[in-house]
């Protein structure tokens, strides 16, 4: 009903800016702590495992980032076994994914940026001055392809004998970063102690919804 979404976009607004400065996103998220069934939101389908390079991965936590109100995209984490820090993620030394559905078009230059600015946020300024080669490849890729539309897709896979390989819309980019450091710098964008969004951090990290998030998480 109109005046049912209306007051949840009021609770939504109420709730995301409950200080005076903000942050640029937010989000609400369905996780769980062993996925047996696929995951659905907002028209985007995580499979509860996944093949990468013949190892299955199980899907420790999704969830969907907002800007305002609105809808920006949907994140999963897969990995070997459930972890429920950063620390015990970056830990694992298996195969790792990060995948990320677009629920509105987007910049891709923008994504570039707040990419890197996230990965800068989330280490310290020595550590972060040695990924530097490898954080402005990583705007260029997403710099070529102009905009990522409702409905694409990305994904940053871990391959321990490879490296980090980027893929837009199916399409490998380039050749796999191969620093280790690199990919977990990547992950600390979501997953780091300055994550971009507290509540996408912890549904990724396979915390159950409170009951605020179960309310924000139906569709406006």
């Amino acid at each position: 009903m109109p005046h049912t979404r209306f007051a949840r976009a009021l609770l939504l607004a109420a709730a995301l800016g409950s200080c005076a400065t903000g942050v640029a996103f937010s989000s609400t998220a369905l996780a769980q702590t062993a996925a047996t069934e696929p995951v659905k939101l907002h028209g985007v389908t995580y499979a509860p495992t996944v093949q990468s390079q013949g190892q299955t991965l199980e899907l420790n936590g999704a969830g969907t980032r907002y800007k305002a109100v609105f809808k920006v995209y949907t994140a999963g984490l897969y990995l070997e076994k459930p972890a429920r820090s950063f620390q015990e993620v970056t830990a694992l030394g298996g195969p790792k994914r990060i995948s990320v559905t677009m629920l509105r078009d987007i910049d891709s230059a923008e994504l570039g940026k707040l990419f890197a600015r996230g990965m800068e946020d989330n280490m310290d300024r020595a550590t972060f001055s040695k990924l530097i080669p490898g954080v402005m490849r990583m705007s260029d890729v997403f710099t070529q392809h102009k905009k990522l539309l409702k409905g694409e897709s990305f994904t940053v896979d871990w391959i321990p004998t490879q490296g980090a390989i980027v893929s837009v819309k199916g399409q490998q980019q380039g050749e796999a970063f191969k620093e280790p450091e690199f990919f977990n710098a990547l992950l600390g964008i979501w997953l780091g102690p300055k994550p971009a969004d507290a509540l996408l951090k912890k549904s990724l990290l396979g915390e159950k919804e409170n009951g605020l998030q179960s309310l924000l998480n139906k569709d406006l």
